[in-house]
């Protein structure tokens, strides 16, 4: 028999490989939007708003810059609620523990994809509620995963990285049933004309004949796996760390003995290491004292700017290569396809970030840091990093050149699984774990404010500047220099504790 005393090296592997998983299939998937519009525009939803136009040259064209928009719109309402309902859903998991959150979640995230599926183009208003449920759901999901990394110590942050990343690359679902849809014919545009260079999953789709609704009714279905998995693999309130020797969690072992959960944030230090500490202990920061310091207000800035970049590129992404293909639809196609695929690549990028974060910890401190501030003095490469890919990104993402934007795919992958890994790691080093929930969700609520402004970038492109992207790309690329000062900031501030620490010693 399994001793419950410990959560048992078994336990832990599924509780991990199993929290993979449903990152990687089901939590971010809104984010690829750009290969589900395909879709959806070949179903016909918003078709009506396509009308006939004139061409500069006189030919009659099919202006669908209508249909664009309100694919835009959705998208952009649900990214706002991805982000902003975080806040909330922050409240509820610190207060309510992981079960509370997690039920929630999977409810909400099972009707956006009911919703999805019982839509059509007649309905197709239903997207708007449906994709914003599968957002929250989404990152309701994440947000309960992440302290998954609190059962394996000093690889930590590679598993909260990992996680992200996974989140990352569940964005290629969508790509997966538009390709199986191309090869069984239902779509009017196929890109590819063989399915032997498809994965093997990808074949098995095109075999069965999977169609549009009938991977949501699936995807609706799989819910039971994340209930089942709720009460078997997770605590009913948090995985604490550091891990208690007598820690326990999941419903097998609460039923062999009395639960060992912790009933504290599941960050929060442990007593008994606070006070065999040689250093006086020092009153844990108010949740208030927190969002009002420099460290939150630049992480803030740093995430809401580049997140703002990085919404509008996926957002817009379909017109986009519509312009730079002059309408090609198996150019389009193409290039659609790559995104998805590189995004699959997100979970196997995003654990470098937290690698460097656990190697660069362990490097000698500098003179009179403490261990907490070594932690936090780990972020600042990758929080410049991150910064420095943002930047490329931008910069490529505003050349005009079809060719390119291969490149463009990958350096966006890159960042994104920098980016929302590298959020989560820097708070639960910088801030007191007890309000991890709260902060996390208010960084992006904020951000998510922030990101609505793609909207009226949109708008402003299409009403301003005829539909061409340029000048308003350039400008985000500018913006996205203020990213750079959160690294300096945190380096600074590490720096100051650090020198006046050694000054005090001295006296």
């Amino acid at each position: 028999m399994v001793d419950c005393l410990k959560p048992s090296w078994v336990r832990r592997g599924l509780t991990f490989i199993t929290g993979l998983v449903e990152c990687l299939c089901f939590a971010g998937i809104i984010f690829g939007w750009a290969s589900l519009v395909f879709v959806l525009k070949s179903e016909g939803y918003f078709g009506a708003l396509c009308v006939n136009a004139t061409a500069t040259n006189g030919s009659q064209v099919l202006d669908c810059s209508g249909q664009d928009e309100q694919f835009s719109l959705v998208f952009t309402i649900a990214s706002f609620m991805n982000n902003f309902l975080t806040l909330a859903s922050g409240f509820i998991f610190d207060h309510l523990g992981t079960s509370v959150a997690r039920f929630l979640g999977i409810g909400v995230h099972t009707m956006g994809t009911l919703m999805v599926a019982f839509s059509s183009s007649a309905l197709p208003g239903l997207l708007f509620p449906a994709m914003s449920f599968i957002a929250v759901g989404g990152i309701m999901l994440l947000m309960t995963n992440m302290q998954v990394g609190n059962l394996f110590g000093a690889q930590r942050s590679t598993v909260i990285t990992l996680y992200n990343g996974a989140f990352d690359s569940s964005s290629a679902l969508f790509l997966i049933i538009k390709v199986s849809l191309e090869q069984s014919g239902v779509l009017n545009h196929p890109s590819l004309t063989s399915n032997d260079d498809l994965p093997v999953v990808m074949q098995l789709l095109y075999e069965s004949g999977t169609c549009f609704h009938t991977a949501f009714f699936f995807l609706s279905a799989c819910s039971v796996l994340h209930v089942l998995r709720t009460i078997f693999l997770f605590p009913r309130k948090f995985i604490p760390y550091p891990l208690p020797d007598d820690y326990t969690y999941g419903l097998s072992c609460s039923k062999l003995r009395p639960s060992k959960e912790s009933n504290v944030s599941f960050e929060a230090p442990a007593e008994e290491e606070q006070m065999s500490s040689h250093a006086p202990v020092e009153q844990e920061k108010s949740f208030r004292e927190c969002i009002l310091s420099k460290l939150y207000l630049w992480h803030v800035l740093w995430l809401a700017v580049i997140q703002l970049r990085h919404y509008l590129f996926i957002g817009t992404l379909n017109p986009t290569l519509e312009k730079l293909s002059d309408g090609e639809p198996s150019l389009v196609s193409q290039y659609l396809n790559a995104f998805a695929f590189t995004q699959l690549c997100g979970v196997l990028c995003a654990p470098w970030n937290g690698l460097i974060m656990d190697r660069h910890k362990h490097k000698p401190r500098v003179e009179g840091m403490s261990e907490q501030e070594a932690d936090l003095n780990s972020t600042v490469l990758s929080l410049f990093l991150t910064s420095a890919m943002a930047l490329v990104f931008s910069l490529c993402a505003a050349v005009p050149l079809l060719s390119l934007q291969y490149f463009t795919f990958i350096v966006q992958v890159l960042n994104r699984s920098f980016l929302y890994g590298g959020n989560a790691a820097f708070l639960s080093v910088a801030f007191p774990s007890r309000h991890f929930g709260k902060l996390y969700g208010l960084v992006m609520a904020v951000s998510a404010i922030a990101s609505l402004l793609q909207y009226a970038c949109f708008a402003f492109v299409k009403t301003f500047l005829h539909g061409d992207p340029f000048y308003v790309n350039v400008a985000l690329a500018v913006l996205v220099l203020l990213a750079f000062i959160h690294p300096l900031s945190v380096f600074l501030h590490c720096r100051r504790l650090a020198s006046e620490r050694a000054k005090n010693r001295l006296k």
